[in-house]
């Protein structure tokens, strides 16, 4: 099973973005600090998943998912299925089509206090150049 740890970061809400992404897989850690656009901080939250997502797909095909995050809108929306925030809905599809081609995908709310390294990647990202 890979563990998956997110967090979204904004200076500014909304304001530039960044994701921030832990993982721990086979005994190693991997970390990602992502630029992303201006954008609330909680559509950062669900961009770090979206890329967290892509580099599993990329790194750990067919692999056993769990993710965790110290959101709580992320975390009850992809439960759920549903949102009535339109903004989220398109980001809330996304997830659900590449958890999809994993076997097993979790997902579970963690303090702020557990969740240290990918908020500290995400805070990175707000300082790297945006494309």
């Amino acid at each position: 099973m890979i563990e998956v740890y997110t967090d979204g970061a904004s200076a500014g809400n909304p304001g530039i973005s960044g994701a921030g992404i832990y993982i721990k897989a086979n005994n190693q850690t991997f970390e990602y600090s992502i630029p992303l656009e201006h954008m609330s901080n909680h559509e950062a939250e669900f961009h770090a998943v979206l890329n967290a997502l892509k580099i599993c797909l990329t790194n750990f095909p067919h692999e056993i998912l769990s993710f965790r995050t110290d959101s709580n809108v992320v975390v009850n929306v992809v439960e759920k299925n549903f949102t009535k925030n339109k903004t989220f809905r398109p980001l809330l599809k996304q997830i659900h089509e590449k958890t999809s081609q994993f076997p097993l995908f979790f997902i579970k709310w963690i303090p702020a206090k557990e969740n240290i390294h990918a908020d500290r990647l995400a805070k990175e990202a707000l300082q790297l150049p945006r494309d």
